[in-house]
């Protein structure tokens, strides 16, 4: 007597189903996932079986590994879209930041511009010398200096500095 097709169908699955949800949870180590993909292959089994009964096995993980490579990139692509948008909504606060904090630099650089240009220009060749990153030794042989000289001399030119600011500040606060 030969099985009808629902009951081979059900022999089959009963048979390689264990197997076959243990593989693709193996791969894609998510659960729910892995019973959603497993009930997919067998149902790719019901309506398209391969010609050879005796085949189902290697179908069968056939199937179930394109299915699994499938979900993968889908979920690969779902997170790589997510973090491209996560990225372009912290860049839009930031480049409204970077705007505003462009103008606030670009106000502090010319207030400090006309800070220095109250210095003697040896002190304010100094400071900016240094500023650019500039060693002791380097700073001597531009200024013409002696070396241990130099670290005294940027000391009080920064002190010079910052007692102009201070002044400019109490007046700014005055008017």
């Amino acid at each position: 007597m030969e099985h009808s097709a629902p009951e081979l169908f059900r022999e089959q699955f009963n048979q390689h189903y264990p197997t076959v949800r243990r593989k693709l949870l193996a791969l894609i180590r998510d659960e729910a996932a892995a019973e959603d993909l497993a009930q997919e292959t067998f149902l790719r089994l019901y309506r398209n079986p391969p010609d050879n009964p005796e085949a189902i096995g290697a179908w069968l993980h056939r199937v179930l590994t394109r299915l699994a490579y499938d979900y993968m990139d889908k979920k690969a692509r779902e997170r790589a879209l997510n973090q491209k948008q996560e990225q372009s909504m912290l860049a839009e606060p930031q480049a409204m930041q970077s705007g505003e904090q462009q103008a606030l630099d670009k106000d502090e650089q010319e207030q400090l511009r006309s800070w220095l240009d109250t210095l003697p220009e040896r002190d304010k060749q100094m400071l900016l010398l240094r500023y650019e990153g500039y060693s002791y030794a380097e700073i001597a042989e531009q200024l013409q200096l002696r070396q241990p000289q130099v670290g005294t001399m940027l000391r009080r030119a920064g002190e010079r500095l910052k007692r102009h600011a201070q002044h400019a500040e109490s007046v700014y606060s005055q008017k």
